[in-house]
């Protein structure tokens, strides 16, 4: 813990630093970050779970306290209007006292409607960063979210701190936790409902608290991009398993996927295994000065060597690319800048002024164009699969011939593959914080 006060405070340090040159640019005098508000679910008396404004946990690792605010300008000790009600219904959250506390000067507010006489009374040059835009017109704020002042902090989030580094390890800690876990489990038997649960046991985290809806997918499910239901039996037949899960540590988020074969043999379980050493050479590539782009241009080429390799498309590689196929078996990105949050932001900036560096025409679901640099931290997440509607699409076309249909047929039962790790790109080498901690 003496290690995480010491790193933050030049975290701080970092981010007043960019406050203060970002308001000398803006003509701004502050900026006032709104950590967010519960949300009131329709016709009812509960709340949404909270979560809260990336803004404002970048700042400090207060995840779950709604009605608090930041007031910056670069210069002065922060302050903290921290939300601590009187309220016997619920949790009522501790003074602060943690590490982080002694960075800003605390103002605890009781009511949040009273918030006002916390905050700068001549609100002109001060612009409120946050969601609830109807909440900052009240209060009296003419410059809402304005979006030189975003551009330029989204621009500069890709440098990760020596903090966020440590943040960032602690959270892939917890996730390789659950990982192993959901594996034992999947060996075992279990649904995907008892491995979601087996995952969420051993991270000591729950639904709400991982940083997105985790995928566990048996089977045929694992062709499903964004599959987030839970079966609540296992299937008749165990055959693969797809489990893309991460957890959250102060805030920051960890972003970890793998694929099994039940049985630890046969033709698939041999792709997952080629596919694996291809993504341990794409997350070698990541290299200051690369276009990330190139990196996921890259990604094809394998796919596709892949897919001729395994007799899935009766073409060399080259072939493969030429005519567009690798598209229908690998239909994301290779991955993305990882942070505060799962996605995070600034993958598409050219520069601080937010020009926009749009992803190759031909492949518009790629998450990141950024040149790589030191400091940065990317997930590296190739992918192959047998989705049905992509692969009906690929019938009507002429390159329907090329296709062996008895090997895709032969595979579709598996639904697909997908490896992913979390990597620091640091000056003379990547550091790979998920295969650092054992996860194979």
């Amino acid at each position: 813990m003496d290690k995480l006060a010491s790193l933050y405070a030049e975290h701080i340090s970092t981010l007043q630093l960019r406050t203060k040159t970002l308001l000398e640019r803006e003509g701004l005098e502050g900026l006032v970050i709104h950590s967010g508000q519960a949300k009131r679910q329709f016709l009812d008396d509960m709340s949404y779970p909270f979560k809260v404004n990336p803004h404002f946990k970048a700042w400090l690792p207060v995840v779950d306290n709604p009605h608090c605010w930041l007031v910056v300008n670069g210069i002065d000790k922060p302050k903290l209007v921290f939300y601590r009600p009187v309220d016997f219904w619920h949790k009522v959250p501790d003074e602060p006292s943690d590490y982080w506390s002694e960075f800003f000067d605390i103002e605890l507010l009781k009511v949040p409607d009273q918030v006002e006489q916390l905050l700068p009374y001549d609100k002109e040059k001060y612009a409120y960063i946050g969601e609830y835009i109807e909440v900052a017109e009240a209060l009296g704020f003419k410059q809402r979210n304005p979006e030189p002042v975003l551009n330029y902090i989204h621009y500069h989030r890709a440098y990760k701190t020596d903090y966020e580094h440590v943040c960032l390890r602690e959270a892939n800690r917890l996730a390789v936790t659950g990982h192993q876990a959901a594996k034992d489990a999947f060996f075992a038997g279990g649904s995907e409902f008892d491995i979601q649960n087996a995952y969420l046991l051993a991270i000591r985290q729950g639904a709400n608290e991982v940083p997105y809806d985790n995928i566990v997918a048996l089977n045929e499910n694992c062709s499903i991009l964004h599959y987030t239901h839970f079966d609540q039996l296992p299937p008749k037949t165990m055959r693969s398993f797809l489990i893309d899960a991460g957890a959250s540590f102060n805030g920051y988020a960890s972003d970890i996927t793998r694929t099994y074969d039940f049985n630890k043999s046969g033709q698939f379980f041999e792709l997952i295994g080629e596919l694996n050493s291809q993504q341990l050479q794409m997350c070698d590539g990541l290299k200051p000065g690369v276009k990330y782009g190139d990196l996921h241009i890259d990604c094809h080429a394998r796919i596709a060597k892949l897919l001729s390799q395994f007799n899935i498309v009766n073409l060399s590689a080259e072939a493969i690319i030429e005519k567009g196929i690798s598209k229908t078996f690998f239909p994301h990105g290779l991955g993305h800048h990882l942070g505060l949050q799962v996605h995070d932001m600034g993958g598409f900036m050219a520069n601080e002024r937010g020009t926009h560096q749009a992803a190759p025409e031909d492949h518009p679901f790629l998450r990141c164009t950024r040149t790589i640099e030191v400091g940065q931290v990317f997930t590296i997440e190739p992918g192959l699969y047998f989705i049905d509607s992509l692969l009906g699409d690929l019938a009507k076309t002429d390159n329907n011939q090329y296709i062996n249909w008895d090997k895709v047929s032969e595979f579709k039962p598996y639904g697909g593959i997908r490896i992913e790790d979390n990597i620091i790109v640091h000056r003379d080498h990547n550091e790979n914080m998920t295969r650092d901690l054992g996860l194979a």
